[in-house]
């Protein structure tokens, strides 16, 4: 049997109706008509020689033994063809006109703005665009179509639709006021659960269910990293803040490190990352290397 080479329209076609579940469903995310959606389909299977969705005994098609087997294909081949398209993109339009960068809150300040700094000569008609978020906010400002870029940590899910490249790391560390009980010596297995603990939260749902570092069921939720600190000086919990933030503190003592049995500490990996269909240019490029470079030159 020879078999035909179905198109790049039918491929799109049969991936929007394996992930939107429906020809209908498919037809509107398309901006299609049904019958549109339905006739790619057909000629794809004619083409190929197979069923790929069953539609008998259900209202909603359901992919086939085959179908499932050929999705994955299918879908390299449809990323493939836009990450081609978005590179082609670049080249006719050359240098990026504005970069919208979203950047994880524990991000160093000082690391941000060195960078940023650099940017301003290095591509001084390159307008920008910068906002400052927590955990999952970060992800959703870059899958909403709101930011090129982004600096996330590890609280960010895999999507299918992102790239990422690691970039370096923040250093954790548990810390409460002088006087708080957690702040003496020979703290006990547990103990920490018997304390309020402060932890960092966000606006977007996509962290929901996803902890980092919660120990107590005793927990104020923050959406505000400077809050958090504010609170913590003033005895009111115990938390895992970056060491950058309150090595000050440390020093002069108004806040302690805690030298807890479960060691809630850990380092807060840092990555860049960025929507497969619109891959860096020469300028936010340049930023991903630079923030590398910059996390790689902290002590920690």
């Amino acid at each position: 049997m020879k078999l035909g080479e179905p198109s790049l329209d039918q491929l799109r076609i049969f991936l929007a109706v394996a992930e939107e579940g429906s020809f209908g469903a498919a037809a509107r995310k398309m901006g299609r008509a049904v019958s549109a959606v339905s006739y790619g389909i057909a000629q794809m299977e004619m083409q190929l020689g197979v069923t790929l969705f069953s539609r008998e005994g259900s209202r909603r098609p359901v992919l086939t033994e085959e179908g499932r087997g050929l999705l994955a294909e299918a879908k390299a081949v449809a990323d493939g063809i836009d990450t081609l398209l978005a590179k082609t993109q670049s080249l006719h339009a050359g240098l990026e006109s504005e970069i919208s960068l979203v950047v994880d809150v524990m991000l160093p300040g000082e690391v941000t703005a060195s960078v940023l700094r650099e940017f301003r000569k290095m591509y001084p008609n390159v307008a920008l665009r910068l906002q400052v978020e927590a955990l999952g906010a970060v992800e959703a400002c870059l899958l909403g179509g709101g930011a090129h870029l982004a600096i996330g940590g590890p609280l960010m899910a895999d999507h299918a639709e992102l790239d990422r490249q690691a970039i370096g790391a923040v250093e954790l560390v548990p810390v409460a006021a002088p006087d708080h009980p957690l702040s003496r010596a020979g703290i006990l297995p547990g103990e920490s659960r018997k304390h309020l603990q402060l932890v960092l939260s966000d606006r977007s749902p996509l962290s929901e269910g996803r902890e980092f570092s919660v120990l107590s069921p005793l927990n104020w939720r923050l959406a505000d990293l400077g809050a958090k600190h504010a609170l913590l000086k003033e005895g009111i919990g115990w938390g895992n803040m970056p060491r950058h933030t309150v090595a000050g503190d440390i020093s002069d003592g108004r806040l302690c490190l805690l030298d807890l049995p479960e060691k809630p500490g850990a380092n807060y990996t840092l990555s860049a990352l960025w929507r497969r269909n619109a891959p860096p240019g020469p300028a936010t490029s340049w930023l991903i290397d630079a923030f590398g470079d910059r996390l790689g030159e902290c002590p920690g």
